[in-house]
């Protein structure tokens, strides 16, 4: 039985939570470790059951495979939750970050993330991409077509 992720039913639920969670219980944030690693264990967990399934913005889940592992998306949270300023979206399974990113660009290219100019927001997606019907979205029919879950970082960049 698990305590933080039983509620979840889709691989963007679980990461959702997750993100929530870290900025809560992680110990450079104020929280307990014992309970961040009782909550990572559940994640990965979590992460495994559900990789495959996704939710669009109607409701509907459907299966895509993917590669992605639980430790990738935790580090890049890990590393994000440090951006002091920055908006993090999860829209579906593509991680969107705006807000005050213009001093942590090195940081997002080294994370594999990319500017995108016409939504003025970096963007990560693990796997290939192919567009819908050549069709560009901008970021609000991006949110309508999928489930989207939206963060702001307030804290203090942590240093180190």
């Amino acid at each position: 039985m698990m305590k933080y992720f039983n509620n979840c039913s889709t691989l963007e639920e679980v990461k959702a939570t997750f993100h929530k969670l870290a900025k809560e219980l992680h110990p450079d944030n104020g929280g307990n470790g014992e309970e961040f690693k009782t909550m990572f264990q559940e994640y990965k967990k979590a992460f495994e059951q559900y990789k495959n399934i996704h939710k669009n913005a109607e409701g509907k889940t459907y299966e895509k495979e993917t590669d992605e592992t639980p430790e990738q998306f935790a580090d890049l949270i890990r590393t994000l939750t440090k951006f002091n300023g920055c908006i993090v979206e999860l829209i579906g399974s593509w991680i969107w970050v705006t807000g005050n990113t213009k001093e942590y660009k090195d940081e997002l290219k080294k994370l594999n993330f990319k500017w995108s100019s016409k939504k003025a927001a970096w963007y990560f997606h693990e796997g290939e991409y192919h567009k819908r019907n050549g069709k560009v979205y901008n970021m609000e029919d991006l949110r309508n077509m999928w489930e989207s879950k939206q963060y702001e970082n307030q804290q203090k960049a942590l240093e180190g």
